[in-house]
């Protein structure tokens, strides 16, 4: 069945598609704003762009390549901003973005090079590329392959012209040490996609060291209290992947890691922390998922780096007795 074109395709392809004229930028762009717009609608529903594609757009810009999303720009500091399919979508996008510099690994933290900002209200992202018409060039193609491949989602990327996307501003780093989207870059840069589990889990020692506060992965794995360490591991682990918000794990990996009697008690402690909000879990059918809590941040980091409880929190006893 033939798929059908939004008028902002139609407009592009009209106006030249990447070649279009500068005279054309204000229609292109307010046309994409509408396609972006519908996106973040339709992310939210049981199927997406399964009527007309959603649109993602590319664009090479000033030695560095972009690209806007049907994302609410409040992804930048609030992982819990998106819902699944776009918490995907994003990742994908930093992936491919940063696969088209081919980047080296990151010796720290500050050689992150992603930026976000917004674009009429949705966010867009930026890195740097030494030839950025082959960069948009390849994130387009590789972007199309991989958003092929998500569950109930139908998307297309188009590249523009580098004078459409020029209006985006305020773009900054990811807010967060350990924002998914950093992590994004980073497992893509450390050789891993970040939109495969098991590449990210591969890599976690890695992007502890280079994401995490200097001396807490020592602190935690170093506290006295056997039951309260494997809270300080689970949660450090889990945000040392970036697992906030949209950006979820199997329950059931929460035991990686562990050995012998630990293992049980990593699951005991799990539903403890379900049970005082710090994890949260998402709604599925069949394996149970969860995901940091971006509204207590602030908890799960000082359970992490200092061992503190929030008030009220109960760890089980060591034994596993209830």
């Amino acid at each position: 069945m033939a798929v059908a074109a939004s008028d902002f395709e139609r407009a592009l392809a009209d106006a030249g598609g990447a070649d279009a004229p500068r005279e054309r930028s204000a229609q292109l762009r307010r046309l994409l704003a509408g396609e972006l717009e519908r996106g973040a609608r339709e992310l939210d529903e049981k199927r997406t762009g399964y009527r007309v594609p959603i649109a993602v757009a590319v664009a090479a810009g000033d030695r560095n390549v972009l690209a806007a999303l049907p994302l609410a720009i409040e992804l930048r500091a609030d992982p819990g901003a998106v819902g699944e399919r776009g918490a995907v979508l994003a990742a994908a996008a930093v992936e491919k973005l940063v696969e088209a510099e081919a980047s080296p690994p990151p010796a720290a933290a500050a050689d992150l090079a992603l930026r976000l900002g917004g674009l009429d209200g949705k966010l867009t992202l930026v890195y740097p590329a030494e030839a950025p018409r082959d960069a948009a060039e390849y994130a387009k193609e590789a972007l199309d392959e991989t958003l092929a491949g998500i569950d109930r989602l139908r998307a297309r990327v188009h590249v523009l012209p580098g004078h459409v996307l020029a209006a985006a501003g305020d773009m900054r780093p990811p807010i967060g040490a350990t924002h998914p989207l950093r992590v994004a870059e980073a497992v893509t840069r450390l050789g891993g996609s970040p939109i495969d589990e098991e590449s990210v889990e591969e890599l976690e020692s890695q992007l502890l060291q280079l994401l995490e506060p200097p001396g807490s992965v020592a602190r935690a794995h170093e506290d006295p209290d056997p039951v309260r360490r494997v809270a300080r591991r689970i949660l450090q682990r889990l945000d040392g992947m970036g697992k906030w918000g949209g950006y979820h794990t199997a329950f059931d990996h929460l035991a990686r890691g562990f050995a012998g009697h630990e293992r049980s008690l990593a699951y005991d402690v799990g539903e403890a922390l379900l049970a005082a909000g710090l994890l949260v879990q998402k709604p599925s059918v069949g394996q149970r998922h969860v995901y940091l809590n971006p509204r207590m941040s602030g908890e799960v980091r000082r359970l992490i780096d200092e061992g503190e409880l929030p008030p009220g929190m109960r760890l089980p006893p060591v034994g596993g007795a209830r």
